[in-house]
C-alpha cells in the first residue's frame, strides 16, 4: 500500500521516537529526499547525507590507524571511522543514505549491521541519531537498474512506499515556484506534473523534480516577464526540462493566461463575472488557489476566532460561493473552517447580492433541498 507525503510526515514521528530506521521507496523525482529533509527540519536535526551507490567498503569502514596497540602480546589494527559516520556517532543527526539499492554488496552488508544494531566496526551511533534511506525499488523497481533487498535485509527497515498526491506538490510549491507554474499544475496541467506509465528509451518525461528545476530556471532568468504569453524561448526551455507534451501544454496555458482569475479578483475586486463560463475543473482550481493563499488562514500566533476577511471581502466570497457547483463549494467550506473559524462564522451571517443567504445555499449543497 502506498501513502502520500502528508500521511508519511504525520506517521514518521512514531517511528523516529523509538529510533527505528526508515526506508522510503518510490519513483524517481517525486521528492523523497525533500521529505527526508523536511522531516529533519521538523525534528530540529541536521542531515548527514551519503550516496550509497558511490561508496566503497573503505568509505564505510574507514581507514586503519597505525597506533602500536597490542592485545595478548599481539599487534592489532584499530580503525578510524569516516567523517560522516563519526559525526553521526558524536551528535544527533538524521543520517540519510540515498540509493542504497544501487550500492555494492559489501556496502549493503555494512548498512545491514548499522540498521540492525546501530554500529559499524565497533563504533556506535549517537543514541538520538536517526537513519533514513531512499530507493527507487518496491513496486516500481522493474523500471530501474537496482538490486533487490532480501527478506532479512528488508526486515531491518521500516518501509514506506510513497506515492505523493498533486496536493503534496502544490503545498510544497506554494511560494517556491513561479505563480504561472503553480496555476498550470493546479489546473489542466495536473496530468503533466509527472509521468506514471511505461518509459520509452531516451524520451524526456516530466517529474516533480524536473518541474522544480524548470521553475528555478524561470525565476533566475525572469523570462516570463519578457514572454508572459509564452513563445519559442519558453517552449524550448520547457521542452528541455519536462519534455514535449508538457512544454506544449504549458506554452498554450501561458498564451491564455489572461483568462486566469486571481485570488485578488475574487476577494478584493468581486469580479465573479469572470467565472461565469467556468467548467467544474476551473472552479476546483480556483478554490484550491483561494485555499492555498494566506488570505483565509489564521496568521501564526493569531486568533482563529477572528476573521481574516473584511466584511467587503466576505461579501465577495459569498457571492462567488453561491455560484459554485456542490463539489468545490463543500471543499471551500470545509477547509475554510480548518483555516480560520472566524471567516466561516462571518460568512454564516451574510446574504449574496443575488439574494441567496449563505445558510440557505449551504443547506442546498448538503441536502439537495432548497429552504
Amino acid at each position: 500500500m502506498s501513502i502520500d507525503f502528508a500521511t508519511f510526515i504525520a506517521t514518521a514521528p512514531f517511528i523516529t521516537k523509538v529510533r527505528k530506521p526508515i526506508l522510503l521507496r518510490g519513483r524517481h523525482g517525486i521528492g523523497k529526499s525533500e521529505v527526508v529533509y523536511q522531516t529533519a527540519r521538523n525534528l530540529g536535526l541536521p542531515v548527514v547525507e551519503r550516496r550509497a551507490s558511490q561508496m566503497t567498503e573503505g568509505d564505510l569502514l574507514g581507514l586503519p590507524d597505525n597506533r602500536n596497540e597490542e592485545i595478548g602480546g599481539k599487534k592489532v589494527t584499530a580503525w578510524n571511522p569516516p567523517d560522516w559516520f563519526a559525526t553521526a556517532c558524536a551528535q544527533p543527526v538524521v543520517l540519510f543514505v540515498d540509493e542504497i539499492d544501487r550500492a555494492t554488496t559489501e556496502v549493503r552488508q555494512g548498512f545491514f549491521e548499522l540498521t540492525d544494531s546501530r554500529k559499524i566496526n565497533g563504533h556506535r551511533l549517537h543514541p538520538d541519531t536517526l537513519i533514513f534511506a531512499a530507493v527507487n525499488g518496491g513496486e516500481h523497481g522493474s523500471n530501474y537498474q537496482v538490486g533487490e533487498f532480501d527478506p532479512a535485509e528488508l526486515d531491518r527497515w521500516t518501509v514506506f512506499d510513497v506515492e505523493p498526491t498533486i496536493e503534496d506538490w502544490l503545498s510544497w510549491a506554494k511560494g517556491v515556484v513561479p505563480t504561472e507554474v503553480w496555476d498550470f499544475i493546479n489546473g489542466d496541467g495536473r496530468k503533466h506534473l509527472e509521468h506514471k506509465g511505461d518509459f520509452e528509451p531516451n524520451k524526456k518525461y516530466p517529474s516533480r523534480r524536473s518541474w522544480a528545476r524548470f521553475s528555478e530556471c524561470l525565476a533566475a532568468s525572469d523570462i516570463l516577464a519578457a514572454q508572459p504569453a509564452g513563445g519559442p524561448l519558453v517552449y524550448n526551455l520547457a521542452h528541455a526540462f519536462i519534455g514535449f507534451e508538457g512544454a506544449v501544454a504549458f506554452n498554450d496555458f501561458l498564451a491564455n493566461y489572461e483568462r486566469q482569475v486571481s485570488v485578488e479578483d475574487i476577494l478584493d475586486h468581486g469580479k465573479i463575472v469572470r467565472t461565469k463560463d467556468f467548467r467544474l475543473n476551473e472552479h476546483v482550481a480556483l478554490v484550491d488557489k483561494l485555499l492555498a493563499s494566506d488570505r483565509l488562514s489564521t496568521p501564526s500566533g493569531g486568533d482563529a476566532q477572528k476573521p481574516t476577511l473584511t466584511t467587503a471581502q466576505a461579501q465577495n466570497l459569498v457571492d462567488y460561493w453561491c455560484t459554485l457547483p456542490s463539489e468545490p463549494a463543500m471543499k471551500l467550506f470545509k477547509q475554510m473552517g480548518t483555516a480560520n473559524v472566524g471567516n466561516c462564522s462571518l460568512l454564516h451571517t451574510m446574504t449574496s447580492t443575488s439574494g441567496v443567504t449563505f445558510k440557505a445555499r449551504l443547506v442546498l449543497v448538503l441536502t439537495g433541498k432548497a429552504v
